[in-house]
C-alpha cells in the first residue's frame, strides 16, 4: 500500500531536558496536530514513525513528547526535520468544506453561468484566508479568497470550482 505523506510541521528545537520537541506549524492547525498520536520523519527515502506520548500548545508552538526520545541528545538528530502525516489521516479529519491544497491546483474555475474563467495554479495564505491563484483566460494571475462569499462549490471529482465572480474579480 503506497501512502502519500503530507508535511504538517517542523521540529524546531528541543524544550527542556527530557527530549520534548518544539514543533512549528501553520496557523489554524493546532487542533489537528494535537489530535495526532503518530507523525513521521523522512529518513532517506523512508518515512519513520514517531509515536506521540503527549502534545500541548505552548504559545505559538506545540510541544510534542515522542516515545523513546527521552533526552536532548535523543532529539538533536531530529532538529530541523519536517514532520509528516499520512494523507488518509488528514482526509479523515477534514471538515466537509476543507480540501487538501494539492487537490485544488489544476482545477478549472467557472462562474455561476458556467463560463470557464481559468484554472487554479496555486494556493497561498495572507494570514487571514487561503487565496486561490487563478490563471485566467487572458493569462493574468488573479487571487480569489477561498471563502464562502466567493466560492460557490468545489468538486474534486469534476475538477471544477464555481465562483461568484463579483465586481470583476477575475478578468
Amino acid at each position: 500500500m503506497n501512502n502519500k505523506f503530507i508535511s504538517v510541521g517542523k521540529i524546531l528545537n528541543f524544550h527542556g531536558i527530557k527530549g520534548d520537541a518544539k514543533v512549528g506549524f501553520s496557523k489554524g492547525q493546532e487542533e489537528f496536530l494535537l489530535s495526532l498520536d503518530c507523525v513521521f520523519v523522512k529518513n532517506g527515502s523512508e518515512y519513520k514513525p514517531l509515536n506521540i506520548q503527549n502534545s500541548r500548545l505552548n504559545k505559538s508552538v506545540i510541544l510534542m513528547k515522542f516515545e523513546g526520545i527521552d533526552s536532548i541528545d535523543d532529539l538533536l538528530p531530529l532538529k530541523g526535520q519536517i514532520i509528516f502525516v499520512e494523507e488518509n489521516v488528514i482526509r479523515e479529519k477534514l471538515e466537509e468544506d476543507e480540501f487538501l491544497i494539492d487537490e485544488l491546483v489544476g482545477l478549472s474555475v467557472f462562474d455561476i453561468n458556467d463560463n470557464k474563467l481559468g484554472f487554479v495554479v496555486g494556493v497561498s495564505n495572507n494570514g487571514a484566508n487561503d487565496l486561490l491563484s487563478v490563471k485566467t483566460n487572458s493569462k493574468n494571475i488573479c487571487l480569489v479568497p477561498f471563502v464562502k462569499a466567493f466560492i460557490i462549490s468545489v468538486s474534486i471529482k469534476d475538477k471544477k470550482i464555481v465562483i461568484n465572480n463579483q465586481e470583476g474579480l477575475l478578468q
